[in-house]
């Protein structure tokens, strides 16, 4: 895969830059969007959950949005992976290149949008006046955690999604009820201790705390952790990729 990938790497960010203008075409605010969804989904929460439900949490709106980019990319990455094959069917009839490089140019696409909306962020921090920290510095390694997860899972959905167009849509179900069970609005500590061992089966649980832990608390994640979240995406992307490489073949009579 990284051979194919590294030989084609001009295609792969061709692609990305192809979602990404595809994804805005004729909007009149275009990458603007990317800066506004989630400044837009953070307000909303924060008016419902800090407000009206009162969530007893300092912060409430940097608390939120420090674990909802992560899993905005994650998401938005997923949807595009799942599709990237079936969306490309003609291309791979056509030209005979990896088939590798469709998820991974939607991952990356969303790398950039996960990029410009960390603008948003450094916004609300400064208007709040929320303290920066240098544990910032260590944000790319959960970061590379989170890519290798979505990789692999994108992978995953990409080929199946060959097979059965209905596994799009069960994508969209599946992370409408996964971000309900994530820590995104709320931490663990929130979830009564009977239940605490059915949410740490959740992997998203140790990828999104080590963003929470480095933005909010100002602390470096600790190393169970960040060896849990690289394992998790170790392994999440050789059985995704393992799953995809074994049909890909094939994909080119389904599409």
């Amino acid at each position: 895969m990284l051979r194919g990938l590294v030989q084609y790497r001009e295609l792969v960010w061709a692609l990305a830059l192809k979602e990404l203008r595809i994804r805005y075409k004729r909007s009149s605010l275009g990458f603007l969007w990317a800066l506004l969804n989630p400044l837009l989904m953070m307000l909303i929460l924060t008016a419902v959950f800090s407000t009206v439900m009162r969530i007893p949490v300092k912060n409430y709106a940097v608390f939120l949005i420090s674990a909802l980019l992560p899993w905005t990319f994650f998401s938005q990455a997923l949807t595009y992976s799942a599709e990237s094959i079936v969306g490309n069917g003609e291309l791979l009839k056509k030209v005979a290149v990896p088939k590798a490089v469709f998820p991974v140019a939607a991952v990356i696409s969303n790398s950039i949008n996960f990029a410009l909306s960390l603008i948003p962020l450094v916004l609300i921090l400064l208007l709040l006046r929320f303290p920066f920290h240098l544990s910032w510095l260590w944000m790319p390694i959960p970061f590379i955690a989170l890519v290798l997860f979505t990789m692999g899972c994108g992978f995953f959905f990409a080929a199946a999604n060959v097979y059965y167009r209905d596994v799009s849509h069960i994508v969209q179900l599946l992370l409408s009820a996964w971000f309900y069970l994530s820590p995104v609005i709320y931490s663990l500590d929130f979830v009564p201790a009977r239940f605490q061992p059915f949410f740490k089966l959740n992997p998203m649980l140790y990828l999104l705390n080590g963003f929470r832990d480095v933005i909010y608390y100002g602390a470096l994640p600790s190393w169970h952790l960040v060896a849990a979240s690289l394992l998790l995406g170790g392994v999440a992307l050789l059985l995704g990729f393992g799953i995809f490489a074994r049909y890909q073949d094939s994909f080119v009579f389904y599409v």
